[in-house]
């Protein structure tokens, strides 16, 4: 998948703007305020809805505006084309038009133009809170999997009902009896699909992973492991045996769970691991360590997305080259010569020759070209 073309409209700081990126590595270089991140992030809404590290509609409009629009065209590997529309007004609900068609629930959009971000705020995958390495996982399963955001979407409706039963039973509020066990079933069966689908993920991006962290670092060894409110589970379990689990599970932590009207076992409370010759890399790894783990998390995701889908998702790198020597970044550089489109993003050009393969262009302040 590559973006053929995008037209930004009063977009943070691009009153009207249009970038038409070539098929390969683009890198895009100015100073700070010049725009570079937005221009990514306006690609990021076209591609998955919404801003880059939960930022607001309302924050991305630029300054007296009363509206942003993007317009986009994406073309997959068979040349199909998706056009995306993306309009934001303060009087009214953001809209999303994929092939002139409007998108309700933006979810539905999720997956038809696959990509891959990558910003120096999203370091908290690596050394953030278990939720930040959950929406990691999330958004690289939702991407390859319509089934996995279904029911996940279904699983945090049906968890926010059981609590709420949960704490109506603490307070001796009047509930139908067999109302908890029908909350089990539901949650059971919606925490067995999502478990086994992270579970399979895992088993084939920790071995994408393994592979290319050798690119960086052959004295290291990568480890990474999926840690379930269930305890240790084998790669080769089945839903079914998960749904027995969770509802033997639910039945175990009755009294607790009534008692702190809270669900305490789920995906919800999941965790990813990350381990770097033994040791948890968010407790004993340096800066450089923690930024090369999170960079080849994200080229795995490529490649995991593209191995799934049979289409190399589009990249979108934000900042990816501070703090790197010029080593590390040559080895990025060639991993994504065979990665399909990419959007590079610095304060300055780290190409002290020009390179065949590498489209360059600079944005001033302002956000002129």
């Amino acid at each position: 998948m590559r973006i053929h073309k995008i037209q930004y409209e009063n977009f943070r700081n691009h009153p009207f703007l249009t970038f038409k990126p070539d098929i390969g590595i683009n890198l895009v270089y100015g100073p700070n305020g010049s725009g570079k991140t937005s221009l990514l992030e306006g690609i990021h809404y076209c591609a998955l809805t919404k801003g880059f590290n939960n930022a607001t509609d309302n924050e991305c409009l630029l300054f007296d505006s009363d509206f942003f629009l993007l317009e986009s065209n994406f073309i997959s590997q068979v040349e199909s084309v998706v056009t995306v529309k993306v309009i934001y007004t303060k009087q009214r609900e953001k809209q999303i038009i994929v092939n002139n068609c409007d998108v309700k629930p933006f979810s539905r959009h999720i997956g038809t133009v696959p990509c891959i971000t990558f910003s120096p705020a999203e370091i908290v995958i690596v050394n953030g809170s278990p939720g930040d390495r959950r929406r990691f996982m999330d958004n690289a399963i939702s991407q390859t999997n319509r089934r996995y955001l279904d029911d996940l979407l279904a699983y945090r409706r049906v968890l926010l009902q059981r609590n709420t039963l949960l704490f109506q039973m603490r307070e001796n509020q009047r509930v139908h009896p067999e109302m908890l066990p029908l909350w089990n079933e539901h949650l059971s069966r919606l925490a067995a699909s999502i478990v086994y689908a992270r579970n399979q993920f895992i088993s084939v991006f920790s071995v994408i992973f393994n592979d290319l962290y050798q690119y960086f670092s052959r004295n290291e060894s990568p480890f990474i492991l999926y840690r379930s409110s269930i305890g240790t589970i084998d790669f080769d379990i089945s839903p079914f045996e998960l749904y027995s689990i969770f509802l033997k599970k639910c039945e175990e932590s009755k009294k607790v769970e009534i008692f702190r009207s809270q669900t305490l076992i789920g995906p919800h409370r999941d965790d990813l691991v990350f381990q770097l010759n033994g040791k948890e890399i968010k407790k004993y790894a340096s800066r450089g360590q923690l930024r090369t783990f999170l960079i080849t998390i994200k080229l795995a995701q490529h490649r995991y997305v593209e191995k799934i889908l049979g289409d190399k998702p589009l990249c979108l790198f934000d900042d990816i080259f501070s703090e790197l020597d010029s080593s590390r970044r040559d080895d990025i550089f060639s991993i994504l010569e065979t990665s399909g489109q990419s959007i590079i993003t610095s304060t300055e050009n780290p190409m002290k020759n020009n390179v065949n393969h590498i489209s360059m262009g600079q944005l001033k302040r302002g956000g002129e070209r």
